[in-house]
């Protein structure tokens, strides 16, 4: 939230700038929109991959640890990514919104908002396939007083922070 909020600012003070000087609106092509769907499809495919395995009662070969990171890190990075795009973006429509009369043209307005629709799906994607690659929690053990696994990751308690990929 403070990433998109401070991208919100910066993205105005950079479109008022641009339109005191006369200068082109900072706001990503159309052309963009495209871009951000092949990353979003690429994640939730990689994404699926992942669940699918996790989900499946009989593994016949184990999950690939590069695959499973890499998806993971490719995952939060379309959400920084949508951050940046959905808070830039947004900065972007609030000057423009309070011109919208005076201007003929819109059609930087309808970019904008569309692109930060784009970052909007790229964060919800992003998160989404962050939780596919969480490895679920395993049964406790039967002696166990406090319910918690008695497995732990590095010194965290099982069941938070852990992902398909295990760095042991």
């Amino acid at each position: 939230m403070l990433i998109g909020l401070a991208l919100t600012v910066a993205g105005w003070s950079a479109t008022v700038v641009t339109t005191r000087y006369s200068m082109a609106t900072p706001v990503l092509p159309v052309t963009a929109l495209a871009t951000m769907a092949v990353i979003v499809v690429i994640t939730l495919i990689l994404g699926i991959r992942v669940l699918r395995w996790r989900n499946s009662t009989k593994r016949k070969k184990a999950l690939d640890p590069i695959l499973a990171a890499r998806t993971l890190v490719l995952a939060q990075a379309c959400a920084y990514a949508g951050t940046v795009l959905l808070g830039w973006h947004a900065g972007i429509f609030l000057d423009q919104l309070r011109i919208w009369n005076l201007r003929s043209d819109q059609g930087i307005t309808w970019v904008a908002v569309a692109v930060a629709g784009g970052g909007l799906v790229m964060i919800v994607v992003g998160l989404l396939v962050e939780r596919f690659c969480r490895i679920p929690p395993e049964d406790t053990d039967a002696g166990s007083d406090d319910g918690k696994n008695s497995r732990g990751v590095r010194g965290e308690s099982a069941g938070e922070g852990e992902y398909a990929y295990r760095g042991d």
